[in-house]
């Protein structure tokens, strides 16, 4: 009885959503002492590359819905960490850029990346398998965008 299809040891997203998961509540100690949360950490990042920019241009970024982003910005904003104001060429536009305490926090946040592949890598995990897969993963989240525009 059953298929195994249906069987989660056989499954992709399981994989990928559990570690999803284990890798969020792993930065949570070093986001709690910024005082952000993962989400936030994610939208800090786009603006640490290229401070001001458009809410819709951030949502594109990270690959998900200006109404998921939209009250993420204005907790953000509350915290002093962003600044969001219309466009003066397009009013429906909203544009986003750092404050300095934003920008204070990059310095901070510097020293995160390296202390989460120090707790990955080991024994049977090395630097370049998890670069590998970090490429794997793009090419998967390219295809399903791509699809996306498609459908």
């Amino acid at each position: 009885m059953g298929y195994d299809q249906l069987k989660l040891s056989n499954q992709l997203c399981f994989p990928i959503y559990a570690t999803s998961r284990l890798i969020t509540r792993e930065y949570q100690p070093y986001l709690d002492k910024l005082g952000i949360t993962y989400p936030q950490y994610l939208v800090l990042m786009v603006l640490w590359e290229s401070d001001t920019i458009s809410v819709n241009e951030i949502s594109k970024k990270l690959i998900l819905n200006t109404n998921t982003i939209t009250p993420l910005l204005k907790r953000m904003e509350t915290l002093g960490i962003i600044h969001r104001q219309r466009s003066g060429d397009d009013e429906r536009k909203v544009i986003v850029s750092l404050t300095s305490k934003g920008k204070l926090l990059e310095v901070d946040a510097s020293t995160i990346p390296e202390k989460m592949a120090a707790g990955i890598i080991s024994s049977t995990m090395k630097i370049e398998e998890l670069v590998d897969l970090k490429n794997k993963l793009e090419s998967i989240i390219h295809v399903l965008t791509e699809k996306d525009r498609i459908e």
